[in-house]
């Protein structure tokens, strides 16, 4: 081939976190045609809120300036003062320990908590309207040559309208018919799971009646409070004006979400199981008032699920990112930021793919470079939601090794190098297009 650069057309199938941050990215270059279908015809106020961690502000800085000052301009600071160093605090809420910090993670100055609603509508100011077409479900995909017996990849919706484009990017949730496509709806790490049959009982109240049933400081931080019949924590959202807390139960619900497709992991139906505050009763005295405040109004709870390991996140001309790929539970909040990390890492791959016949060598290395860490931080935040529920061992048991825990799975998803990650990936892509120079595929 020569060096002649094409219009290449991206199709982003989801208009959550990862496909909305993804194409703030992709529409900034010149050579790309993008746009986003969304199944919903409007993004609904709904999920715990995001506490987001370094490595997703570093993500958002690598997309661009503009995705990060999106996230700043909707979110709130957990510190007082923006140069106030502020973690999550994570605390003993039962046993011999109980009301001891034991661990603080994140930390950060200037920190700052944000709603998934608030933080995907900023990250839509920065989408042309000619560019996103919302009520969208997807239905079926299939590659084919078109009238020019060039390759496309095109797909249907659940509406009869059909659509092609040179590529095809899957973020379309936990439910993803991406996945499905991609491993086949029987592949056992098609549907997601809720192995632990974790429940998530959650409220959104507004601050002002938060604070009057428990502490000030828990409407204004993010703090973790573990146990063995539920950990409780509290996100502050919408300008500090609303609370999220809730009570994260192993062992009570379904095995797996059984509700309506979301967008987000840590959404699903929710469960017959109830919240009984009585169970709390050796808990600490401010563990007890949340649990309260939370037991007077669960509607917003639900069944949480993650996927097991795909063998690829991609194959040909389509992959997926964010949640559809590697959905995870939240109790290492970092989902999103993972989501985050996939987006800036195609961002800066499709920066060198100026012909449809580099699309693969770009997926691949993509592939390569992402799911190993995503996939192990859905093995972290399994890990996670046991630790907080006194479930690993007898690790709850001494202070010193519960905080080096927490230490270094903090080192792990906060401090990578995720400019040398995109490296990497650039890396793997150059090897495989000198690959198929030579005549070889461009895969191991």
């Amino acid at each position: 081939m020569g060096s002649t650069t094409q219009s290449i057309s991206v199709a982003i199938i989801g208009g959550g976190i990862a496909g909305l941050a993804l194409a703030a990215g992709l529409l900034k270059k010149s050579h790309l045609d993008v746009h986003i279908y969304e199944s919903v015809t409007e993004h609904r106020d709904v999920g715990a809120g995001l506490a987001l961690h370094r490595n997703a502000i570093k993500a958002m800085a690598l997309l661009g300036p503009e995705v990060h000052q999106a996230y700043l301009d909707k979110a709130i600071d957990i510190a007082s003062e923006a140069d106030q160093e502020m973690a999550t605090k994570i605390y003993y809420g039962q046993g011999p320990h109980a009301g001891e910090l034991v661990a603080e993670l994140g930390r950060a100055k200037g920190r700052k908590s944000v709603s998934r609603a608030d933080l995907l509508a900023g990250f839509l100011e920065l989408i042309p309207k000619d560019r996103i077409t919302f009520g969208k479900k997807l239905s079926k995909i299939w590659e084919a040559p078109d009238s020019d017996s060039a390759l496309k990849v095109h797909f249907e919706f659940s509406d009869g309208t059909r659509c092609s484009a040179d590529c095809l990017l899957g973020a379309d949730g936990i439910h993803s018919v991406v996945r499905s496509h991609l491993l086949g709806r029987d592949h056992p790490a098609t549907q997601p799971k809720n192995h632990e049959r974790w429940q998530v009982f959650r409220t959104l109240v507004s601050a002002d009646e938060a604070r009057k049933h428990i502490d000030d400081k828990y409407t204004r931080t993010v703090p973790i409070i573990l146990g063995p019949r539920g950990h409780i924590n509290c996100i502050p959202m919408n300008k500090g004006t609303r609370l999220s807390a809730g009570v994260a139960v192993r062992g009570i619900a379904a095995p797996a979400p059984t509700g309506p497709e979301s967008s987000s992991s840590s959404h699903g139906s929710g469960s017959t199981a109830k919240l009984d505050p009585s169970l709390y009763s050796d808990y600490h005295p401010s563990a007890r008032a949340i649990v309260s405040l939370v037991t007077a109004d669960t509607s917003a709870s639900w069944s949480v699920g993650d996927h097991d390991h795909a063998p690829y996140y991609a194959k040909s001309r389509v992959a997926m990112l964010g949640d559809a790929a590697h959905a995870s539970l939240p109790f290492a909040g970092n989902g999103a930021a993972q989501a985050l990390e996939d987006a800036a890492v195609l961002d800066h791959l499709f920066s060198r793919v100026l012909q449809p016949g580099r699309i693969e060598d770009a997926l691949s290395a993509y592939d390569a470079v992402r799911r190993p860490r995503s996939q192990a931080v859905v093995d972290l935040a399994r890990k996670f939601g046991r630790v907080y529920a006194y479930a690993e061992g007898d690790i709850h048991e001494d202070p010193d090794k519960l905080g080096d825990f927490f230490a270094l799975a903090g080192q792990f998803t906060n401090e990578a190098d995720l400019r040398k990650q995109n490296e990497d990936a650039m890396n793997k892509f150059e090897d495989g297009v000198r690959g198929r120079s030579s005549g070889k595929s461009g895969r191991e």
